[in-house]
């Protein structure tokens, strides 16, 4: 349970009445965001206020008319679902700055320059984002605010998603310690164990990945091992 003198109010307007409850805001905005969290534990009181600084609570008849029962836990879900949490311009812009790493890393995972199918590095991607005045939302889902992010860094850098297929053959001393590294960097579309103990596989991963998996097994297999980039989509 969240402690009074700490709880914010979460407010919904519907139906032109108004609802609050008395929450912990990133609490609150975590399980609107997705994530199991307890509404127990998100709450400061379990009820419903029609004014929460005067303690006026909302009638039982209201709760069930409008949010069709009038359990406050149930009622306290839908409105932090669809209202209004208040949160501090500080928490606001560290959710802004987590979300634009996710943001730059996918993009880095993914995206490539398609005259050389090479990657952008993370720093150039986020001097990029600057410069075209991308706004980052601190709510937005991830996944919508890449596809925005693309269409903001499109006129400043050369870039596309690119899916790869790449084989790889590691040498038979490093066959069954390369098998984890192969597996963490994308789809495996075949694989084949050699008489001679190698293994030969072919993966398929996001462009932006090819560098990175290059380093990785050449670090692993001491430049001991052959790999080839069989299609780009």
């Amino acid at each position: 349970m969240t402690d009074v003198d700490e709880a914010k109010i979460v407010k919904l307007r519907t139906h032109g009445q108004v609802f609050e409850i008395l929450a912990d805001s990133a609490k609150a905005l975590s399980l609107k965001s997705g994530n199991a969290v307890d509404i127990r534990d998100i709450l400061a009181v379990q009820k419903v206020f029609t004014d929460a600084k005067k303690g006026m609570e909302a009638s039982p008849n209201a709760l069930r008319s409008i949010f069709k029962s009038d359990d406050p836990l149930e009622v306290a879900k839908e409105i932090i679902q669809k209202g209004e949490i208040p949160l501090t311009a500080e928490y606001k812009q560290g959710m802004r700055d987590q979300k634009k790493r996710q943001i730059v890393n996918i993009i880095h995972r993914n995206a490539v320059d398609p005259q050389t199918h090479a990657p952008h590095p993370p720093q150039r991607i986020e001097a990029a984002l600057e410069e075209a005045k991308f706004h980052v939302d601190e709510v937005k889902d991830v996944n919508k605010q890449v596809e925005e992010a693309l269409k903001a860094l499109r006129p400043i850098l050369p870039i596309k998603f690119e899916i790869k297929e790449i084989a790889a053959k590691v040498p038979p001393d490093y066959a069954a310690k390369s098998y984890s590294v192969l597996n963490s960097f994308g789809k495996k579309i075949k694989e084949d164990w050699q008489s001679d103990g190698s293994l030969v596989v072919v993966l398929e991963m996001p462009g932006g990945l090819e560098e990175d998996f290059h380093n990785k097994l050449n670090a692993l297999c001491h430049g001991e091992v052959e790999t080839k980039v069989l299609s780009v989509k």
